[in-house]
């Protein structure tokens, strides 16, 4: 019964996951999930560890993870934070690192990823939305002002464009005051990472998460990165709250993830050479295509109403992901599935159209 809430339950507009659909017989193109599952070394890591260690707690700080993460991006295991799915990860930052009222407010653009502004309702963080440019791509210019924090996705979603590290390092050293946050959750699809930034500034902070690029959207793991005291920072959050976000079958699944750097590259080029071919098809088909640098594609075709086209293609088994917001209300977002999913969402577009 509502009655028991807490006041500020009965305002909350939580955040609305895209539709996971429990039949078999659907071509999910709708949550940018990996169309490749995880490397075979993931599954015996995962075996292996499921035994009768499961009784006891995991390592609170998931020492081995970090470790392996620090190697990969040549940072140490002191500027590595780990958490439940990179979502559990932006929640600590917003809560522990982005309210600071008196020096404006969080920024970040009016469209991006929509936990953002549902995490600052429920931490009572006053943010300013700035707007993108008519091309859908983020001026960083228009972040140039008092600002409590600045947060945004890269490549930017549901958009897909990609910022280059120089216009993130000029941002950075305009707002020395406040941390920056680089949501880099499709980083791996076609840009370059501002990790390799940490060490120059100290009001970064890069997010990543295991979701994406490494098929690991079931096992929920996310990391930060950035300079010793931001995550120290997030560490008194974490252990105020949770001190043991991953379970032993996700470390072991992860690291396993991040050994496998082979397995990690012929997918996500896998991904990349479909993502330029669908491209290259749907415009034939007299799409517009925004320029994509994530697993996924957003666009929009000029003689067709946009949720009747997700409409037609659920009707052929095939999901998509339509929002119905202000300025992208005529797009459909796309995951890059297999070539054979491809294939059929080509298809049966021709066949709509």
């Amino acid at each position: 019964m509502s009655s028991y809430w807490s006041d500020f339950v009965k305002d909350l507009d939580p955040y609305s996951p895209g539709e996971q659909p429990q039949i078999s017989n659907i071509t999910k193109l709708n949550t940018n999930e990996n169309p490749y599952g995880p490397s075979p070394a993931v599954i015996t890591a995962i075996s292996e560890a499921a035994d009768d260690r499961l009784r006891l707690y995991p390592p609170p700080e998931a020492d081995q993870l970090k470790c392996k993460i620090a190697e990969y991006f040549q940072l140490s295991a002191t500027q590595i934070f780990v958490g439940n799915g990179s979502d559990e990860v932006l929640a600590h930052i917003f809560n522990g690192l982005l309210s600071h009222p008196e020096k404006g407010p969080l920024l970040f653009p009016d469209i991006s990823y929509s936990f953002y502004p549902v995490f600052c309702q429920l931490y009572g963080i006053h943010y300013e939305k700035i707007p993108l440019a008519d091309d859908f791509s983020i001026d960083l210019d228009d972040f140039q002002r008092a600002n409590g924090g600045i947060i945004f996705p890269n490549p930017n979603a549901p958009t897909g464009l990609l910022l280059g590290l120089d216009a993130i390092e000029s941002v950075l050293q305009k707002n020395i005051d406040t941390v920056v946050v680089v949501d880099e959750a499709y980083i791996d699809f076609g840009g370059q990472t501002a990790a390799s930034l940490i060490d120059q500034y100290d009001n970064l902070l890069v997010v990543q998460t295991m979701s994406k690029s490494r098929s690991l959207a079931g096992m929920r793991v996310g990391y930060a990165m950035g300079s010793e005291h931001l995550i120290e920072g997030l560490n008194r959050i974490k252990n105020s709250f949770n001190s043991y976000p991953l379970g032993h079958l996700q470390i072991a699944a992860a690291i396993a993830a991040f050994d496998d750097t082979q397995y990690f590259e012929n997918t996500r080029q896998k991904v990349i050479s479909e993502r330029e071919r669908v491209v290259d098809k749907l415009q034939s088909l007299g799409f517009e295509v925004l320029p994509s640098k994530s697993n996924f594609v957003l666009v929009r075709h000029p003689q067709n109403k946009t949720d009747l086209l997700a409409q037609s293609l659920r009707e052929k088994g095939i999901i998509v992901r339509y929002f119905a917001m202000p300025r992208i209300d005529q797009f459909l977002r796309i995951t890059i599935g297999t070539d054979a999913q491809n294939t059929l969402l080509i298809e049966c577009l021709k066949q709509i159209l």
